[in-house]
């Protein structure tokens, strides 16, 4: 079979590979796609330890595919079933696993972090992911680069989990990538009366109402002024910040009305993770601020739900298909930030 696998810095290289093997409690997957994200971006650019020419790694963590062959102790599951696949798995028994949180799991396993992943024709399932309940069986007529990005919609759903957005709440997001996109999209599906949306690029805002022509872009220099001007000086119930941008979860506070919600999505470039906020600013607002990381199966079915009930769109947010071979091509268009979502497709 043809793969990706990560060497090192800047080094990804599209060789032939053997077909895994599988044992009794475990599912051979036929990758039909694999969804290119920010975290894969950011480990071939920056490196990772686990990662070098002697332990090369297939990256890829955003995947749907068709069952290929099950284990003979395998009786969920069958081959040519449509499938896509929550990546995080837990040890099982520890207090967060036995909660639902896998992926908060201390000793956790993600198909393309630690463990081989989904830029390859096929891929092994374990035990453990077969036994979570990480694989979802789909209908037949799904696109499956659009139940690719059920893994980050999920994430966003982990998200918004913590900040409960509420009927009529006004909402903004900094940061108009696909992340960000998802982040107004399931706001909107959530109730959310307004949504506003902010991006240093453009571009990038013209791309999310294209999308959603719901979304209300903010241009401009001065972000304060012009909240404050549409909300009548009140500020927005949730603020979600959807970029590597220090500065904008610092600003963020002076945005928010009383009782407001903020999340602060995604982490910071290693070494600028120092921030400084203004504290009576949370004392006086009553402000809560939130993190959130990955993202349990519940979530994943949850956003799948949607997707398939008609409340979320993934479609439009695909703006690259490559396949396996141009991986380095569309690694470059998904860096570039002209488009939304990359998928490589089988």
């Amino acid at each position: 079979m043809k793969a990706a696998r990560m060497y090192g810095v800047n080094d990804i290289r599209v060789e032939e590979c053997a077909i895994p093997q599988i044992g009794p409690d475990e599912i051979l997957l036929k990758v039909k796609a694999a969804a290119i994200c920010g975290t894969d971006l950011r480990m071939i650019q920056n490196g990772d330890k686990r990662i070098d020419r002697e332990h090369p790694r297939i990256l890829g963590h955003e995947i749907s595919g068709i069952i290929d062959a099950v284990g003979e102790k395998i009786t969920r599951y069958q081959k040519g079933m449509h499938v896509c696949l929550a990546p995080n798995m837990g040890c099982g028994v520890c207090n967060q696993c036995v909660s639902g949180n896998t992926h908060l799991c201390n000793d956790y396993q993600a198909f393309g972090i630690n463990i081989d992943g989904g830029f390859a024709e096929y891929m092994r399932i374990p035990a453990e992911a077969a036994a979570q309940g990480n694989l979802m069986v789909i209908n037949e007529n799904v696109d499956f680069g659009e139940a690719a990005l059920l893994e980050p919609a999920s994430c966003v759903m982990n998200g918004q989990s913590r900040v409960n957005i509420r009927l009529n709440d006004t909402v903004l997001v900094i940061g108009a990538g696909p992340i960000g996109l998802m982040h107004a999209l399931i706001a909107k599906a959530s109730g959310a009366g307004r949504v506003y949306m902010r991006d240093l690029s453009e571009e990038r805002l013209r791309q999310c109402t294209e999308v959603d022509d719901d979304l209300i872009p903010v241009y401009g220099r001065n972000l304060l002024e012009q909240i404050m001007d549409f909300t009548g000086g009140k500020g927005v119930d949730v603020c979600i910040v959807a970029c590597p941008s220090g500065q904008a979860q610092a600003e963020s506070l002076e945005l928010m009305a009383m009782n407001g919600r903020i999340l602060f999505f995604g982490g910071l470039p290693q070494g600028k993770d120092m921030v400084s906020l203004p504290s009576n600013l949370i004392h006086y607002r009553q402000l809560s601020i939130c993190g959130s990381t990955r993202a349990n199966v519940e979530q994943y079915r949850s956003v799948a739900d949607m997707v398939g009930n008609g409340r979320l769109n993934m479609k439009k947010i695909i703006s690259g298909r490559y396949a396996l071979e141009d991986i380095e091509d569309a690694l470059t268009y998904a860096k570039s930030g002209k488009g939304l979502k990359t998928v490589i497709e089988f």
